[in-house]
């Protein structure tokens, strides 16, 4: 059975959490990373040097990097669904994944930490609303092409939802200042009718 390492709390362990649900794989989870430790121990750095999660072993395959796993499990689960068949749509979806990492979450991860894992006394309120505005910044890219579109690479579900879906959850799960966008907010709503989502993505922030 697939094996992931990582705690459930995780952003990029909730991405590899979710499209193993929306796939329908078995899997087992042992907690790893922050207050569970285990990340630092050498059984674990052999595996992931980085010591961080998630990684899996997937029957003797060890991969980390949650893009990277979620891209493997999706080729391998999912074609036709969550891994795109025609070439354009696969490369928009997968444009999706890396936008999402590249520009949402160094703009939201400070609001995240200033004000669920930051002691209220110590919060920097200036550092938390500037990083507001820049994640606000990268939800109006999403409201300007997401168009007529039901999902970000088009009317189905893909692996560049999971990507972005996580960050949507923790743009709205935050108490922050949020421009009026109808478009993220319809496609946010979306996923939030996804069971999958609501497992593994929908928990509070911790």
């Amino acid at each position: 059975m697939l094996k992931v390492w990582g705690r459930a709390n995780s952003i990029n362990v909730q991405k590899v959490l979710w499209a193993l649900e929306e796939l329908k794989v078995p899997f087992e989870r042992v907690n790893a990373g922050m207050a569970f430790g285990v990340v630092n121990e050498p059984f674990y750095k052999k595996m992931n040097p980085n010591s961080r999660v998630p990684t899996i072993d997937d029957d003797g395959f060890v991969l980390w990097e949650s893009n990277a796993i979620v891209r493997y499990l999706a080729a391998k689960h999912g074609a036709g669904s969550l891994w795109p068949n025609d070439l354009r749509e696969r490369a928009d979806t997968d444009r999706w994944m890396d936008w999402s990492s590249v520009h949402v979450g160094p703009a939201i991860n400070p609001v995240f930490w200033g004000l669920i894992r930051t002691p209220a006394d110590k919060r920097n309120m200036s550092q938390i609303e500037a990083g507001a505005e820049v994640a606000a910044q990268q939800f109006q890219v999403l409201e300007q092409s997401l168009g007529e579109r039901q999902y970000v690479a088009g009317n189905g579900f893909t692996m560049g939802d999971i990507g972005v879906g996580v960050y949507a959850y923790r743009w709205y799960a935050l108490d922050v200042k949020r421009p009026r966008l109808p478009r993220v907010e319809g496609y946010y709503e979306r996923l939030t009718r996804r069971p999958a989502f609501q497992k593994h993505v929908m928990q509070p922030l911790t």
